[in-house]
């Protein structure tokens, strides 16, 4: 059929139902797509039980989180039973409500059938007239179905039924506590770097993706960074993303603070989080941010026995170098903030002041003070090349020695320092014997030369490493 409209002259049966009057709504989002809802509502209680309606709340809710408290009688005012009805009103579920019941169809032609339904398909709708005949009314000729009532069972919105008792009569605050799933925050931040790759400003967005089937009207809104177990999560992840956001200038919206060992961001002001919206606020920024490119060569990424074994069967090996950038989040730095997990994207200005896509990486959460890189991409004018020159071994002694000579080939008309990252087969047994320049120990298993290569030149890495067993 072309339109199918429900006219539902009572859209609920007389019940003693009381209704909740909207007084306030706050939401904490977590990370993990949850969050818990503190609606207050205002409503009208009579001394003794009352049976309470209270609808518009999320259709992904957790009903075993709920808790109910009366601001006004919190000792007096108690639940005695809940349930949660979810049945919501469908085309199909009507008719299905309404077999051997009398219905009105209006078809495409204004013409009006009155009758008891009989039975219904994908095509078409069978009733009964008065005069006992049957008639088949075809679907794509009926422009409107009239139902006289809503059936018992059935409810237009996701809702919460309550068998309340009650002492004290009249208007009550309730505060309404739930938790539900669809609904998540992550942290989204957009840098821009300098001409000369030493200094970055950094703009931090919230994206938040709510689908757990309500709006959220003028809501305090607060937003929770960590990792919170959880016994179970049964989540659907939402993974839209809006495009690039303009750089934010205003005054800080977010307040920041601990919060038992998570952060927790408070917005200030009121805002509306609509259901299948993706929002996005200004977090943070910050202006003149230094940092430093990195070239990191890491051409062995295996260890173990493993790979000794295998790598005896290699002599040359190349690799890319990577580009990174290195923050220190510090407050001489201009930030010194916890940092929300996130991704990161990452521009340039090119020569007509016009920014350029250069990379982008993932964050997790970051303490003040300590150290974030950005992994942007991999060197197009610096080659790196790994060759074993010399193997021996004494199985009877139990020994191994093999050289190495790492070449690195600067094609930039800019000296770069180049940190090469060597891991060694054995975790402590192991001594570099010879080598062309120092090197620090970064772990057991880990050394790193950090090597000085002139513009448009090679420089070259020799070491020798004695394993024992």
């Amino acid at each position: 059929m072309k339109k199918l409209l429900f006219l539902i002259a009572s859209m609920l049966l007389a019940t003693s139902f009381v209704f909740a009057a909207d007084e306030g709504t706050e939401i904490t989002i977590y990370n993990q797509n949850f969050g818990l809802v503190k609606d207050r509502r205002t409503l009208n209680l009579k001394s003794g039980v009352n049976d309470i309606r209270f609808s518009d709340v999320a259709a992904q809710i957790e009903p075993t989180s709920v808790f109910f408290k009366s601001l006004t009688d919190p000792l007096n005012c108690v639940i005695q039973e809940q349930n949660y009805e979810y049945d919501l009103v469908s085309a199909t579920k009507l008719l299905s409500k309404y077999i051997d019941k009398k219905i009105k169809i209006i078809s495409n032609n204004d013409k009006v059938y009155e009758g008891v339904l009989l039975s219904y398909d994908a095509d078409n709708i069978v009733i009964s007239q008065d005069n006992s005949l049957s008639m088949v009314c075809r679907k794509d000729n009926i422009r409107e179905i009239a139902f006289p009532e809503l059936p018992e069972g059935l409810i237009t919105k996701p809702t919460l039924m309550w068998r309340i008792a009650n002492e004290k009569s009249g208007d009550h605050l309730t505060e309404v506590s739930y938790m539900t799933a669809g609904i998540k925050w992550n942290a989204d931040y957009v840098v821009v770097v300098d001409k000369d790759d030493k200094l970055i400003d950094l703009s931090g967005w919230v994206t938040i993706d709510n689908k757990s089937g309500a709006t959220y009207k003028d809501a305090s809104l607060k937003l929770i960074a960590g990792d919170v177990h959880r016994a179970e999560q049964d989540i659907n992840v939402f993974n839209g993303r809006a495009g690039m956001r303009a750089e934010a200038k205003s005054a800080p919206q977010f307040e920041e603070k601990a919060f038992f060992e998570y952060h927790m961001y408070t917005l200030q002001r009121k805002t509306t989080v609509k259901d299948n919206q993706t929002k996005q606020i200004s977090l943070l920024s910050a202006n003149n941010v230094p940092v430093k490119k990195l070239f990191i060569y890491d051409p062995v990424d295996y260890y173990g026995w493993n790979w000794y074994y295998y790598d005896n069967n290699q002599t040359t090996k190349e690799q890319k170098i990577k580009v990174k950038l290195e923050i220190a989040n510090t407050k001489q730095n201009n930030l010194g903030m916890p940092l929300p997990k996130g991704k990161v994207k990452v521009y340039k200005k090119d020569t007509d002041a016009t920014l350029q896509f250069i990379g982008e990486d993932k964050i997790d959460h970051t303490p003040k003070d300590e150290i974030i890189r950005l992994y942007l991409g991999d060197a197009f004018d610096v080659v790196g090349e790994r060759k074993k020159t010399n193997f021996r071994e004494d199985t009877g002694s139990r020994w191994a020695e093999e050289s190495f000579e790492i070449s690195l080939r600067n094609h930039k008309d800019s000296d770069i320092e180049v940190n090469v990252l060597e891991h060694l087969w054995r975790h402590a047994n192991w001594k570099i014997i010879d080598k062309s320049q120092e090197f620090s120990k970064k772990d057991a298993q880990t050394i790193e030369f950090k090597v000085l290569v002139a513009k448009n030149s090679e420089t070259k890495v020799n070491y020798t490493v004695k394993y024992w067993w």
